[in-house]
């Protein structure tokens, strides 16, 4: 067990689906439809909070920073937190407001979902077809390039799943970053799904549906190639073999890794939502917000050279930015 946190969980799953799941293609169909009901669920439920993210993303804070104190007692300023943004949407829009931009985004999920779902079965088949003699489980420290070389094989399957579904589903997840952002500047211009997809068609055609889709995929790239072989290398390295816990152990390694790993990769994942909204003629894509960027990479040496990489990575104690901290508090 070596390498196991390092896999995907579908590469532990034995042959059929564990104990009593039948092949057939009804109880598939039935699995993929749930997958689709709960990524569907999971979309809605944490919604308010990605609309809130994004906002800070973008640099809107309508709510002057309030005094606090910090672990040692020295006084701070602090932007609000999640909760009462929050509140500030719902003052402005009511509660159905926390929900804007929300049917694209589950049109969104959906298309990942079961884009995913048809890359595995696709997948399945090519192996069914073509089988590769040395894809057998490998749990032996003996064996390690075998090892290492089952890891990288099942990470490339992997990166292929997250990168069609990513590129299928970014055209949605656009639209629904530009119907979230119209709240900055009290704009209509993105009212529907259908009448958005005309609309950017016509004003930057087909591109226009992908941008900032390349720092999203190059960060998950780097996200799943990272933390599978580092959850790897910890697991069969680090994690000795006697130690009582060291099943224990692993199962969490890549858990942990991933944790790690998106604060990492977060940079990629705000540029791409930055880019997502710039120069689309909305309020938010426009100075004094951000200036119009040529590419993803202008995007981020704007932002590296403002200190503000990680901006909206925490909806919780917010620290001010120095220039709103640069006047006495006490």
């Amino acid at each position: 067990m070596a390498d196991a946190a390092a896999l995907p969980s579908e590469a532990l799953t034995p042959p059929g689906g564990g104990p009593g799941a039948g092949p057939g293609p009804g109880r598939a169909e039935g699995a993929e439809g749930l997958f689709v009901v709960l990524g569907a669920g999971l979309a809605a439920a944490s919604h308010p909070l990605l609309y809130v993210k994004l906002l800070v993303q973008v640099g809107h804070e309508p709510l002057p920073p309030t005094i606090g104190r910090n672990v040692l007692g020295k006084k701070v300023l602090y932007l609000p937190g999640f909760f009462t943004y929050a509140r500030h949407i719902v003052k402005v829009d009511g509660k159905r407001g926390l929900f804007r931009g929300l049917t694209p985004r589950l049109i969104s999920s959906t298309l990942s979902t079961v884009t995913r779902g048809n890359v595995k079965k696709f997948r399945a088949q090519l192996l069914k077809a073509f089988p590769l003699e040395d894809m057998e489980h490998v749990s032996n420290k003996d064996d390690m390039k075998t090892s290492l070389r089952k890891v990288v094989k099942e990470t490339s399957h992997e990166m292929m799943m997250q990168c069609v579904s990513r590129v299928v589903s970014h055209p949605l997840h656009v639209i629904s970053m530009r119907c979230m952002v119209q709240f900055i500047g009290r704009e209509v211009k993105y009212s529907g799904v259908f009448s958005a997809i005309v609309r950017i068609f016509k004003e930057e055609g087909i591109l226009g549906f992908f941008v900032g889709v390349v720092p999203h995929i190059v960060g998950d790239v780097i996200f799943l190639w990272c933390c599978n072989l580092l959850a790897h290398f910890i697991n069969t390295y680090a994690v000795d073999d006697n130690f009582s816990q060291a099943s224990v152990i692993r199962s969490y390694t890549k858990f942990v890794m991933g944790i790690a790993m998106s604060m990492l990769t977060y940079p990629f994942l705000l540029v791409g939502d930055l880019m997502a909204v710039n120069n689309c003629g909305l309020r938010a894509g426009l100075p004094p917000y951000a200036p119009v960027f040529t590419s993803w990479i202008h995007c981020w040496r704007y932002l590296s050279a403002q200190g503000q990489l990680f901006r909206g990575s925490s909806l919780v104690f917010r620290r001010a930015p120095m220039q709103a901290a640069c006047f006495p508090i006490d």
